[in-house]
């Protein structure tokens, strides 16, 4: 019998799956956990006690987010205050009075002395 080339070609290998697919197709379930960090526990179900538990520390977060923009409020209100002219200027003419108040005890206490 004479052998045609249809014959003499390879069969092509079906395609192999991915070595760590078929590897953990392997294992059993509690391997897999293992070994994937898959250990969850028994499923729990407070989603009543989630819930209420949310929304009271939302409202706690809401109520400090609203004392911290009045602060914010305030500090911005005592800078704008701060940097006034008019407040700078009495900050200038408090200073030259202490200063004024200051030679003059210096003058007083020199006068006294040459008496």
């Amino acid at each position: 019998a004479c052998l045609s080339s249809e014959h003499l070609q390879p069969k092509e290998d079906p395609p192999r799956k991915c070595a760590s697919l078929s590897n953990l197709s392997l294992l059993d379930r509690s391997t897999r956990e293992i070994e994937l960090g898959l250990e969850y526990g028994n499923p729990t179900m407070n989603l009543w006690v989630a819930a209420s538990r949310g929304s009271q520390r939302n409202a706690a977060l809401a109520q400090r987010n609203q004392q911290l923009e009045e602060e914010t409020t305030s500090f911005g209100l005592k800078v704008d205050i701060l940097r006034s002219p008019l407040l700078l200027q009495l900050s200038e003419t408090t200073a030259e009075s202490h200063l004024m108040e200051k030679e003059l005890e210096e003058l007083k206490s020199h006068s006294r002395r040459r008496k």
